[in-house]
């Protein structure tokens, strides 16, 4: 079966520190100014500056902070996770409807009858979950109604509470919570996280080892622009670095590579880069692939037969154990906020895109990146990159976090590429993140709410993983009603 119907696609990227010699840094990339359609004269352009009349790569000094620190998981929806945080102590929070006991009525329709949002029996996710692939995800949104997720997999319906997750719950209700961030592509991985760093997916739409090293970003990546203006930056990963998925980054920037080990250390001693990327571990299996014209090893993410992989993987993509990802996710917030920086630091946590995971909230239209179209094939559903991907959690940890409070700004990843180019004026890099929403709506910059960090609830599980019979545990969903 193609694991790309399977809820937990194969994650594949180019693993770092196997004797990659770093080319020397690359020049400035010509931007390219075409069109993206109707509209486009209104829009801020590539290569424009967040502050025209002021140095390009100087700090402007726009948010509260010097140090960004990111931390992107995998492959969950808002309302998977925080659907009931409306009855959690978070009423603003835009999660599930509810009848008089607090139980979800959101249902999908799956052979004439009714799937009900239902909560997971396991860590470690449904059997039968539908795909976050390009044509699942364009079913499961079905132009904006939001009913097709359980017939691409009834186990699309399930969803994790407070119990199962104290730590996250506590982060959304103690700092800035988004009801309207959405993944910025409806596909999987590698692109939306291609968005994250370049701003846009230039053509791809699927998770595929093979695509690495092609389709490069016209315009470069926000690594590029950092080390471009020396701006430290540095991707720390725990098995495999994230930025690997554009493989020109490893090999231009491998300087800024380094161990998740490190992170704690710079963390602990006030050392952290201005812009930090923090890679949880993917439960690698080496492999080998001749993408770039010779053999080197990879990480092969996502072999859901392999026990290696289950126990041991923090990413959190379905079937894997959500409470190592918390674990993972808790000793990073932890460390930022213990550390001799903290009040001049944020840190946004949130998910590369849904995981076939059911959320209500129709995604938006949105701003066409560049004039590159979706490489689709025969029978792909119809579409573009003017339309976001369904929601995702994300909260803005801060020391001028809104307390308690949510923010319904739309924001997708290219949301935090418009926050480096303001605080750096830096050139936007697409159509896209030149038009973005910054990160300005999380935080009173006139109030340091969190001057002392607050305490957070623990992980339900701080050493996950470790138990017996991990397998065992695996939720069926429940049968629908009539």
């Amino acid at each position: 079966m193609d694991n790309a119907h399977r809820g937990y696609d194969r994650r594949t990227i180019l693993k770092a520190g196997l004797g990659i010699t770093a080319a020397a840094a690359a020049g400035a990339l010509p931007l390219s100014l075409s069109a993206t359609g109707a509209g486009a004269s209104a829009l801020r352009t590539p290569g424009s500056l967040p502050f025209p009349d002021r140095p390009v790569g100087k700090p402007t000094h726009a948010f509260p902070f010097d140090h960004l620190v990111i931390v992107m998981q995998e492959n969950h929806s808002f309302d998977n996770y925080f659907g009931m945080l409306p009855v959690r102590g978070q009423p603003a929070a835009d999660g599930f409807s509810f009848d008089g006991d607090g139980k979800p009525t959101n249902w999908n329709p799956l052979d004439g009858e009714r799937m009900v949002a239902f909560h997971e029996a396991s860590f470690l996710g449904s059997h039968d979950t539908g795909s976050q692939n390009w044509n699942d995800t364009h079913r499961q949104v079905n132009g904006g109604r939001m009913d097709g997720f359980a017939a691409t997999g009834p186990g699309s319906m399930g969803y994790w509470d407070e119990p199962d997750l104290p730590f996250y719950y506590s982060l959304a209700k103690t700092f800035t919570l988004a009801n309207r961030w959405f993944g910025s592509a409806p596909c999987q991985t590698y692109p939306n996280r291609r968005f994250l760093m370049a701003g846009t997916a230039s053509g791809l739409i699927s998770t595929d080892i093979n695509n690495i090293d092609s389709n490069p970003p016209a315009n470069g990546t926000i690594w590029d622009q950092l080390s471009r203006h020396r701006i430290s930056w540095r991707n720390y990963f725990s098995d495999a670095p994230s930025t690997a998925i554009i493989f020109n980054t490893v090999l231009k920037h491998a300087a800024n590579l380094a161990r998740i080990e490190q992170f704690y250390l710079d963390a602990a001693l006030g050392t952290l880069p201005a812009v930090s990327l923090v890679d949880s571990s993917f439960g690698t299996i080496t492999g080998e692939v001749n993408g770039i014209g010779r053999k080197v090893n990879v990480p092969t993410f996502g072999a859901a037969t392999n026990d290696l992989f289950l126990g041991t993987s923090e990413s959190e993509e379905n079937p894997q154990d959500i409470q190592l990802g918390e674990s993972f996710v808790a000793r990073i917030v932890h460390a930022v906020m213990r550390g001799p920086k903290w009040k001049r630091t944020m840190l946004v946590w949130l998910y590369d895109e849904h995981g076939g995971y059911y959320d209500h909230v129709p995604p938006p239209a949105a701003v066409a990146p560049d004039d590159i179209p979706p490489a689709l094939a025969a029978g792909d559903a119809p579409g573009g990159y003017d339309m976001y991907g369904p929601r995702v959690p994300a909260v803005v940890v801060s020391p001028y976090s809104r307390p308690n409070s949510v923010t319904d700004v739309v924001h997708d990843h290219t949301s935090i590429l418009a926050t480096i180019e303001q605080q750096w004026n830096l050139p936007a890099l697409t159509f896209r993140d030149a038009n973005a929403t910054s990160l300005s709506d999380f935080i009173d910059p006139g109030t340091m709410a969190f001057a002392t960090p607050p305490t957070l609830a623990s992980p339900a599980n701080p050493l996950p993983g470790l138990r017996a019979g991990l397998r065992d545990g695996q939720a069926t969903p429940p049968a629908p009603v009539p």
